[in-house]
């Protein structure tokens, strides 16, 4: 966990650069309120911490979130951006404190318990990783990146029922997302429905006629239709 930041502006503006890699002036460095005046409030502080961790500056998103922590401290969004970089980071105990946190500050926690299910998928604990992320979709069934863990997880396991309803209440929402669509016709595949796998992957191939996995998929599945009538 990143060391928590002083409350003197001097001390926090010093020395950390925008998300365009510029750096703060002289007149702005060590100002009460800085222009952009990130270090008073919640939203600016965080967002400016999740622009530094998209570009993988870690040191400066991780000022940026102490400092959101500080100003936010019932807010779980800081912990998770500090739990993301630390997984980033091959730091899987800092990780797992921080989703915790962002879990016991909001029960409710989307982000906190995919978090949480990452770090338990990285540890080979399949169950868990399976239950957590279940719990991270129950709380947003928008949350793409626990889905695609879901349907990882549960290609180890063997086990579809559940994320194939995820899959299919995800696609009501985005009917045009060809990658959950290819993953959704892998499991009716798998579990013996080749009609209604054959019928995903056309859709897909129509949206991304570059996607090489659902051609080859999709020509098994033809092959395997021609050898039965055959």
């Amino acid at each position: 966990m990143h060391e928590q930041p002083s409350d003197n502006p001097d001390q926090i503006t010093d020395g950390v650069d925008t998300p365009t890699g510029q750096v703060w002036s002289e007149e702005v460095r060590g100002t009460p309120i800085p222009d952009l005046g990130w270090t008073q409030r919640y939203d600016v502080a965080k967002e400016l911490g999740d622009c530094y961790a998209s570009v993988g500056d870690h040191a400066s998103a991780g000022r940026c979130y102490d400092r959101a922590a500080v100003l936010g401290p019932d807010e779980p969004g800081p912990y998770v951006g500090m739990g993301v970089i630390a997984l980033q980071e091959s730091r899987v105990e800092d990780a797992e404190m921080a989703f915790r946190v962002a879990c016991r500050l909001d029960g409710r926690c989307s982000a906190g318990y995919c978090g949480l299910a990452m770090v338990a998928e990285q540890r080979g604990d399949w169950n868990r990783a399976f239950d957590l992320y279940l719990q991270s979709l129950e709380s947003n069934v928008d949350n793409l990146t626990a889905l695609l863990g879901l349907f990882q997880v549960s290609c180890r396991m063997g086990s579809f029922e559940k994320v194939i309803q995820y899959l299919e209440l995800y696609l009501d929402m985005h009917p045009a997302d060809g990658s959950v669509m290819f993953c959704l016709a892998t499991l009716h595949w798998r579990q013996g429905q080749p009609r209604r796998a054959r019928a995903l992957l056309q859709d897909v191939l129509l949206l991304e006629p570059g996607h090489e996995d659902a051609a080859q998929l999709l020509e098994e599945i033809e092959h395997k239709a021609a050898q039965a009538v055959g």
